[in-house]
């Protein structure tokens, strides 16, 4: 795999070959040769990593069906995966201040699979 879209599906297999930090560099390049500003650039790739990387799981976890709900309510798949990527925030920022770290509540992935495509929207009106 030599590029990342965002708005594509990238194949699992490739990118699940990839080592994480190939996986970051696709991100940031794309992000980079978009022009797109972002106030950190190294988490926001992070960001879309994990959420790749859950998505390239399958079935295992509810965030690939919570792409494809995203979309079907009017998101691009770059939006959406933004859209997931403020659900685990809510979730990874609390655990980086925490010492030691708590394990990641199962409630996130009840939030995917409850999370609605208007309110990402709404975060732009």
């Amino acid at each position: 795999m030599k590029h990342y879209n965002p708005l594509k599906v990238p194949n699992p297999k490739e990118w699940l070959e990839l080592d994480e930090q190939e996986r970051i560099d696709l991100v940031r390049k794309y992000h980079r040769q978009k022009r797109i500003r972002l106030p950190n650039a190294e988490l926001h790739a992070l960001f879309h990593v994990i959420i790749e990387n859950q998505i390239a799981a399958g079935d295992a976890l509810p965030t690939e069906r919570t792409v494809r709900r995203l979309m079907a309510e009017g998101l691009d798949r770059h939006n959406a995966i933004h859209a997931i990527g403020t659900v685990i925030s809510n979730y990874i920022f609390p655990a980086m201040q925490a010492s030691p770290a708590p394990e990641m509540p199962g409630d996130y992935f009840a939030e995917l699979q409850n999370l609605p495509a208007q309110n990402w929207l709404d975060s732009f009106s």
